[in-house]
């Protein structure tokens, strides 16, 4: 038994493995919403702190991103990679004995801890695992770890806790993190960017501080960041409302979980066409601008009543379709945005610096996204206006779009 699973190390491509931790990281931000109706009941938790339970993961995003990062890249890759991963497994395990809604909440916290110590290094730790011309592929299959990671939460979550109950949910989660971790150290070499860097006689604060002041200085990580936040936050606003809006046309239960499920999905196809069209010579700018686009065009087809004619001549299906292509058009700017922190980070030390301030920007959407959306949404009384935000998001983006076009062509000059 020993020889067989060493036998699967040593054939297991450990990029592939990286890709893998970020999806398993990602189940465990997509394991929540199917659980939390039960939640609700079994703890006795008001609207209030399930919203509270929902944003927490973006929360830690918000206020830890770049520090999460600055770690990965004094701590290690690989270790980070590993210690995020036993993070999640022991917060999960201890989350399926939780007996109170505010437990539950610092323990989705610790977990918001451990999704950024899985997720930031990963670009870094890609770069360092596949060849130059094969990168940009492999990060495009990267970008799809979080809709992945979603989408199975969606799939499975609503089947274990019926039949189990959500601690089994939470428990068989964390387990999955645990082997994750073994297979991680297993497979995973450790850094080649620590292996050949020369030793630093400074104190860590003033490393820190280097790599801080490298990054934020560069407007390349601010141009990045700022469009992944301008992303995540209208993708999240509509995907997240979803079963509502559903819920108010009559598709509820299983429908409504699959259906959601289908246009998260849908993300990844954007996120592994951008690693293709990228590696083939197509630019950068070009899928941000292709993405955004659709985002707004889709956007307004699904929830516009303007023209009255698009409104009246798109049916209940074609809206959906709509919302596929918002989400599956619009998977090719993270895909693209994880290559670009990888070439617009300021030096090799500072791609995960790089990575965990786009991810702090993109926290920041998530969280004021999607309340925006329901704020504009309830003052119309329907979710007619959707695409106003959504589109005004889109415009930025293409406007970031063009000066990231600018600043490549800057480098390559």
């Amino acid at each position: 038994m020993k020889s067989a699973f060493q036998g699967l190390f040593a054939r297991t491509n450990p990029a592939w493995v990286v890709v893998l931790a970020g999806v398993c990281a990602a189940v465990q931000v997509g394991k929540l919403p199917a659980a939390l109706p039960v939640l609700q009941e079994a703890l006795g938790m008001t609207l209030l702190q399930s919203g509270f339970l929902l944003s927490m993961v973006q929360l830690a995003g918000m206020t830890l991103g770049l520090a999460v990062g600055l770690s990965a890249d004094g701590l290690g890759l690989r270790r980070s990679l590993f210690a995020g991963l036993l993070l999640l497994f022991v917060a999960g395990v201890l989350g399926g004995w939780a007996q109170s809604a505010p437990v539950l909440i610092a323990l989705r916290a610790l977990e918001g801890c451990g999704f950024l110590l899985v997720t930031l290094p990963a670009p870094s730790l890609l770069r360092q695992l596949v060849p130059v011309n094969r990168l940009s592929r492999m990060l495009g299959l990267w970008g799809a770890y979080m809709p992945l990671g979603a989408a199975l939460g969606l799939l499975f979550g609503p089947w274990v806790i019926e039949h189990m109950g959500w601690p089994m949910w939470w428990w068989g989660t964390a387990t999955l993190s645990l082997l994750m971790a073994i297979w991680v150290w297993q497979v995973v070499p450790t850094d080649l960017q620590r292996q050949n860097a020369q030793p630093i006689k400074t104190s860590a604060s003033a490393v820190w501080s280097l790599r801080l002041r490298q990054t934020l200085r560069a407007p390349g990580p601010w141009l990045v960041a700022l469009s992944f936040a301008v992303y995540s936050s209208q993708w999240l606003a509509v995907i997240g409302f979803l079963p509502s809006i559903y819920a108010q046309v009559g598709i509820t239960g299983g429908t409504s979980a699959v259906l959601t499920a289908l246009a998260a999905a849908a993300n990844m196809v954007g996120n592994v066409a951008s690693g293709r069209l990228l590696q083939r010579g197509v630019p950068a700018q070009r899928l941000l601008t292709v993405g955004f686009g659709v985002m707004a065009l889709g956007a307004f087809l699904a929830f516009s009543q303007w023209p009255t004619f698009l409104s009246e001549g798109l049916s209940p299906a074609a809206k959906f379709v709509a919302v596929v292509l918002f989400s599956g058009v619009g998977g090719m700017i993270p895909g693209t945005l994880f290559s670009l922190a990888v070439r617009l980070a300021p030096s090799e030390g500072t791609v995960s610096t790089t990575v965990g301030w786009m991810q702090q920007c993109s926290s920041f959407g998530q969280f004021f996204g999607p309340p925006l959306v329901a704020w504009v949404a309830s003052g119309a009384g329907s979710w007619q206006w959707t695409w106003l935000v959504t589109g005004a998001c889109s415009l930025l983006g293409l406007f970031l779009a063009r000066q990231i076009g600018r600043q490549l062509a800057g480098r390559a000059a």
